[in-house]
C-alpha cells in the first residue's frame, strides 16, 4: 500500500492526499509529488473552479455520488486531503492502479 492513501475500514472512508496543480491543459492523474498524487487539473484556482473540477474528476473516475467526495483539508493550496465515503472496490481498485503510475 502507498503512502498517499489509505483506508479507513472502521469508517468505511478512503482517505487520498492530493498534489493539485491547476491550470493544466486536462485534468488527468500525473504520477506522484512526494508523498502525494499529482494531479493536474483543467481550471484555474479561482472561485473554487480547480476544487469543483477536482472533486467532479475523482466522483466520475471513483465512479461514486459526488456527496462521497470530500475536500477535508487544503481547500486554498495546492496540498489536499480528500475523503471517499463508502468508496466500494471498484474505486479501491481505481485507486491501486492510480498506484502503479
Amino acid at each position: 500500500m502507498s503512502s498517499w492513501y489509505r483506508f479507513d475500514t472502521d469508517r468505511n472512508v478512503l482517505c487520498i492526499s492530493l498534489y493539485v496543480q491547476p491550470n493544466a491543459r486536462s485534468t488527468e492523474v500525473a504520477g506522484r509529488h512526494g508523498e502525494s498524487l499529482k494531479v493536474r487539473v483543467a481550471a484555474p484556482a479561482l472561485e473554487d473552479r480547480a476544487n469543483a473540477l477536482l472533486v467532479e474528476f475523482l466522483r466520475k473516475k471513483l465512479d461514486v455520488p459526488a456527496g462521497r467526495v470530500i475536500i477535508t483539508r487544503g481547500s486554498r493550496g495546492r496540498h489536499k486531503s480528500i475523503e471517499v465515503l463508502a468508496p466500494g472496490n471498484a474505486a479501491v481498485r481505481v485507486i491501486q492502479d492510480w498506484d502503479k503510475t
